[in-house]
């Protein structure tokens, strides 16, 4: 049988009030000290507001060595022949077993249809196969052959030798533990949806922050950068953002739902169609 026939073993702490709950509050994002609670195995769990500004966000700590793990990339939905489809984050996740999952890639048709033929606007590696081709123009997170992960620049993806997952985002904002200089000069306040890695590349984060909503207003990628280093984080990229932020998970009762609050065309708690997604993996023979 399968590890995910018992997938409720692991979501020790997937509780609607862990996740719902928008956690413990801090001044401000340089201020947040994480306490990560237990999810699955090899998976920390972390809900938390600030003041000012403010915001809610909730977050992942992936243990990338952990026996069990397994990340997995999709273009998207499957579609006919070549045709990579639009999928919602929480569709992603229910369709391929997972546990949790988080849109990545920035894509062409914004809707809230699912199904629709779409194009990934950056590099998309599942299992080691090009899905989507790189676009130089902007950054990745790259999870290698042996376990690690990091940020790069796409343009240095040249082919898939020693990749085996890879999903494009917008820019780097976080390098060497400080924020990018561009994360300094960009005041724009959106849902963010981003990615962090540990120094050693051995823990990847996975963090959404909600946005335009009174008691969430959007961060800069300073604030955002700042966050994704007070989780633990010393590189980190900007993924798709704005009314596509969301990162679902699976409940101890089966069911799949964004455990943030996302917010295509301006109406809370409406889940954007998306295109390549990452997400977390229990799944194996036993």
């Amino acid at each position: 049988m399968t590890a995910f026939l018992s997938l409720s073993i692991f979501l020790s702490c997937a509780t609607l009030s862990l996740v719902d709950s928008a956690g413990e509050s801090f001044a401000a994002v340089e201020a947040v000290i994480p306490e990560w609670h237990p999810f699955a195995a090899g998976v920390a769990c972390f809900s938390g507001k600030t003041v000012k500004p403010k915001l809610e966000f909730r977050a992942l700590r992936i243990e990338l060595a952990s026996p069990e793990m397994r990340i997995v990339v999709k273009g998207g939905a499957s579609g006919a022949g070549t045709d990579t489809l639009s999928t919602k984050v929480s569709s992603f996740v229910r369709n391929n077993e997972l546990i949790a999952g988080i849109n990545a890639v920035p894509f062409d048709i914004l809707s809230a249809e699912e199904g629709r033929p779409i194009r990934n606007i950056g590099i998309v590696i599942s299992g080691g196969q090009l899905i989507a081709p790189a676009n130089p123009n902007y950054d990745a997170l790259v999870i290698y052959n042996n376990g690690r992960a990091g940020v790069v620049n796409q343009a240095v993806i040249h082919s898939t030798e020693n990749i085996e997952n890879a999903v494009g985002g917008f820019y780097q904002i976080l390098a060497d533990g400080d924020p990018t200089e561009r994360a300094f000069t960009r005041k724009e306040r959106h849902p963010r949806s981003t990615a962090g890695v540990s120094a050693n590349g051995e823990r990847l984060y996975l963090l959404v922050i909600d946005g335009r909503r009174s008691d969430s207003i959007g961060s800069t990628e300073e604030e955002t950068a700042l966050l994704l280093r007070a989780l633990g984080s010393w590189d980190g990229i900007n993924l798709d953002g704005g009314g596509s932020s969301a990162l679902a998970l699976r409940y101890t009762d089966g069911n799949v739902r964004a455990a943030n609050t996302p917010i295509h065309n301006g109406i809370p708690g409406m889940e954007r169609a998306v295109a390549g997604c990452i997400g977390i993996s229990l799944s194996r023979e036993r």
